[in-house]
């Protein structure tokens, strides 16, 4: 495994995101929330979580889960028990109440035409601080009508993975979260109906590369032209991609 380590390190330059220079707000009020009301909304709202134990009590760790409603990624943070932050479009910061709570949480503002790059970047300052990083691998909420409803899944999740190798990848199953606030039905979630959060197994960048490639095939990737390595970089990405939106599918996303 060393020598595997050290030809993917060969590789750094190609597949390393660098954290934006920003800060992470918002921790004392986070953590107020997170310690008088989490508790409560976990006793009034029907909850069911399962698997809890997968998810690492400390440390840079990334909680990956399908997107069914507005309400999923509160779902994580009150379930996870970790504070966990997400990236925010722009437009939920230009409400001053919104903003205020979205600051208030430690989420971080994204702008989606500056492209994939600098959200990465953004995602990277929650790595790089060592703290839980909430991801929706399918890059936005599923509008479909019927199941299946899971989306393929984008190739961020691959390369936040690959630049943070030693990081555990959790995979999420959320159901329920649809019926209980529907997107562009309901105003108010109905807190009668029951949701269900199962976390699966982690995995590791480390992990992964182990089983699907070897030493001799990454020394020979770092003699290759530039656009050689992009193109294999990217058909590695997606087959991690594609694997884990199973694991993802495993976890019951419907």
């Amino acid at each position: 495994m060393s020598d595997l380590k050290e030809a993917w390190m060969a590789l750094e330059s190609h597949w390393k995101i660098t954290p934006k220079d920003s800060r992470i707000t918002g921790d004392k009020s986070y953590g107020f929330m997170r310690w008088t009301l989490a508790p409560l909304f976990r006793m009034i709202l029907r909850v069911k979580i399962r698997g809890i134990g997968n998810v690492p009590k400390s440390g840079p760790t990334i909680l990956a889960a399908n997107h069914l409603s507005h309400v999923d990624p509160l779902v994580v943070i009150l379930a996870s028990r970790r504070k966990t932050h997400y990236l925010a479009k722009d437009g939920h910061f230009r409400n001053f109440a919104l903003a205020s709570f979205m600051r208030a949480t430690g989420q971080i503002e994204t702008n989606r035409e500056t492209g994939g790059a600098e959200a990465l970047s953004s995602a990277a300052v929650v790595l790089h601080a060592k703290r839980a990083l909430g991801i929706f691998p399918e890059g936005t909420r599923s509008k479909k009508e019927e199941p299946p409803y899971l989306l393929p899944g984008k190739t961020g999740i691959a390369r936040l993975a690959a630049s943070y190798p030693d990081v555990p990848v959790v995979p999420i199953g959320l159901t329920g979260t649809r019926d209980f606030m529907t997107p562009s039905k309901h105003k108010l979630p109905r807190l009668w109906k029951p949701v269900g959060i199962s976390y699966g197994k982690s995995i590791t960048w480390w992990e992964w590369l182990e089983k699907r490639s070897d030493v001799k095939t990454l020394q020979a990737l770092a003699h290759k032209e530039d656009h050689e390595v992009k193109s294999e970089l990217a058909s590695m990405y997606r087959q991690f991609t594609d694997e884990f939106m199973e694991r993802i599918k495993g976890q019951g996303a419907p």
